[in-house]
């Protein structure tokens, strides 16, 4: 089962008390998984907060002190208060650094975007809205009238691109592109079903299939991704693929109460 954020255990970028260096109520909370991405994040920071919402905070979350995206960020915090560098105690990978995130969220509404500036925050305004809407689940989809996909591995797209638009087609989960990681959720649902994913980026696609089981409203809006222009992408289908399988199965089956979801899915986590 999911950590408890109660008994959370926060590395933060200048060593303080978590308290004294959160928004008191921020609006949303925007949680960036990255890994040596000193090159990308200032960049990616930049078009982010330029879009963000009054009143929002970024956490960026890295595995290690030792990682070189933290530098970085702590420079840019000089600049940008709203945004923080914390240290996963989860382990390393995207999947426990996506749910330290969320555990270390002060907002109702928490949205996951990429490190590596192939996310357009153009869509943070409308994905944030939609959960203050009562959308337990927002996706930016690249796969609906309006979405675009520029560049990539083409095996990494046909893969992503054949799973959202079948699973919309057979268990109408609510969105075309589950497997996107760039989505915002309210906070409350993501408390109430947990997070079992261990490894890669399918956080997304768990908690889609999760809202599905429970018949909670998904939402979708058109995006572009694009490809990172440099670095090293760190999704690997290959090796995920069965995590990602399981999670798709998953959205098949009656409805389900959180209670049910969370013993189903801990039942399954390898």
């Amino acid at each position: 089962m999911p950590d408890s954020p109660r008994g959370l255990t926060i590395a933060i970028s200048n060593g303080s008390p978590p308290a004294s260096a959160t928004l008191t109520h921020p609006r949303a909370s925007v949680i960036i998984p990255a890994r040596d991405e000193a090159g990308q994040i200032e960049g990616t920071l930049d078009r982010l907060c330029a879009a963000l919402p009054a009143g929002c905070e970024v956490l960026v979350i890295v595995d290690s002190p030792a990682d070189s995206t933290r530098p970085a960020v702590l420079a840019y915090r000089r600049r940008a208060p709203q945004v923080r560098c914390l240290v996963s105690s989860y382990g390393p990978g995207p999947a426990h650094a996506i749910r330290f995130g969320m555990d270390a969220a002060q907002a109702a509404v928490t949205v996951v975007t990429m490190a590596d500036g192939s996310d357009d925050p153009a869509q943070l305004s409308e994905l944030i809205r939609l959960i203050e809407g009562g959308a337990a689940v927002a996706a930016a989809s690249r796969y609906m009238p309006g979405g675009r996909q520029l560049g990539g591995p083409r095996l990494k797209a046909a893969l992503s691109r054949s799973a959202g638009l079948s699973l919309q087609l057979l268990a109408r989960p609510g969105t075309r592109d589950a497997t996107n990681s760039y989505k915002a959720y309210s906070s409350a649902f993501v408390r109430s079903v947990g997070v079992d994913s261990r490894h890669g980026f399918e956080v997304g696609i768990e908690l889609t299939a999760k809202a599905r089981r429970r018949r909670l409203p998904v939402a979708e809006i058109p995006t572009t991704w694009h490809d990172r222009a440099s670095g090293q992408s760190r999704f690997r289908p290959v090796r995920w693929l069965p995590r990602y399988l399981r999670w798709y199965c998953f959205s098949f089956g009656p409805a389900l109460t959180s209670a049910q979801v969370r013993a189903r899915a801990t039942q399954g986590r390898p």
